[in-house]
């Protein structure tokens, strides 16, 4: 058999999962995904779990028993969604630890969020991160903490804390360059402050998919053949210039110096790599984002779709730099703006997973009043 995910691991794309349910832990079907498709971590949001839990009262389901505990306990929705969904992580995270130590602590990674909500808020994004990482308990843990202006002294306070962090919702180049300098001064404080960072680990989420989604929009409406030609082309370009400026921030003198004190670098996570449109090959994000040292973190249908005819064709990103670098000239000299988009969805971004962390607290409130004992 062609094992097409075993290609894609093998030319330096690490695999994980963008989905985690008590289901999947249980009934061995993570377990399976590591050992069978070369699944080497997770990623979750408020939306996966909302899902995951919308069937918490049914009979048969993994989180009955313990939705009836929590009510009859009279737990709060919020102390509920956290006690679920870290207990979910901590099962997750242990079931990848032979990953993490296999890798040396590269993979073997499960992220949680921060509430969605404290976006524009330093302190409390602080604070949250901080909650998150003790009670999880696990090293193998990231904490997931939104690229927002407030939230990039927030990455470097909590890394200087020696908690590994999951830069998310990370859309422009420029937000990314500062979402690394945030990365290496919150390692040199780690250092600084006596933290094994050898343990330390960070990603860069570059969001692609959804790029596409907003630029085709605005071509849509300009309609010409000259937007035409454009569609579908800014998301790969804008990542592979994310990738460009990852090479030059990891092989400076500052990264260097940190790197003979045992950190590892930030590695660009693509998210978002389900394609959105149907007019696209369903595995454009992943098999035209390939090169050594990423993470492609997919839903089931893009690891499925990949599995059954994805290609890896070698090194799909370093290289074409300049290519991309005209793709976004030619978008601006059509009049699309591309610092207008990138900011339209950063808050696109925190909005819906503000949503999304709404509609899971009403999943639980509902799932704890409809407990029955």
């Amino acid at each position: 058999m062609n094992d097409r995910l075993k290609a894609l691991a093998d030319a330096g794309v690490s695999i994980w999962l963008d989905d985690l349910s008590r289901d999947r832990i249980t009934s061995g079907g993570l377990a399976g995904l590591i050992h069978d498709q070369h699944i080497s971590g997770v990623t979750t949001n408020p939306t996966i779990f909302a899902k995951a839990l919308s069937t918490a009262t049914k009979d048969g389901s993994p989180y009955a028993e313990q939705v009836v505990a929590l009510a009859k306990a009279a737990t709060s929705t919020e102390d509920a969604v956290r006690e679920i969904t870290t207990d979910d992580v901590r099962a997750g995270a242990d079931l990848f630890k032979p990953v993490y130590d296999d890798t040396d602590g590269v993979d073997g990674r499960v992220s949680i969020e921060v509430d969605p909500r404290l976006a524009r808020e330093t302190d409390k994004t602080i604070a949250e991160a901080k909650a998150l990482w003790g009670t999880v308990g696990r090293e193998n843990v990231f904490i997931k903490i939104p690229a927002t202006k407030e939230g990039l002294p927030a990455i470097t306070a909590v890394l200087a804390e020696g908690i590994s962090v999951n830069v998310t919702l990370i859309f422009s180049l420029e937000r990314y360059r500062a979402v690394a300098d945030a990365f290496l001064s919150g390692v040199e404080k780690a250092v600084d402050n006596g933290h094994d960072v050898t343990k330390l680990g960070s990603v860069a989420s570059f969001f692609v998919s959804r790029v596409d989604t907003e630029i085709d929009k605005r071509l849509d409406a300009i309609g010409s053949e000259e937007a035409k030609a454009l569609k579908g082309k800014a998301a790969i370009a804008n990542a592979r210039l994310a990738f460009e400026a990852y090479e030059e921030i990891f092989s400076s003198d500052r990264w260097r110096e940190l790197e003979t004190a045992g950190a590892k670098p930030q590695r660009p996570l693509w998210a978002s790599t389900g394609v959105k449109d149907p007019a696209y090959p369903d595995t454009m994000y992943v098999d035209q984002l390939v090169t050594q040292g990423v993470v492609n973190t997919m839903p089931q249908a893009t690891i499925d779709a990949f599995a059954d005819h994805g290609e890896v064709t070698g090194d799909t990103v370093r290289g074409d730099y300049d290519v991309s670098r005209k793709v976004i000239a030619d978008l601006e000299g059509l009049g699309v703006s591309y610092d207008d988009v990138v900011q339209v969805l950063e808050d696109e971004g925190v909005s819906k997973f503000e949503v999304s962390w709404t509609e899971l607290l009403d999943t639980v409130t509902g799932a704890l009043k409809d407990a029955k004992w």
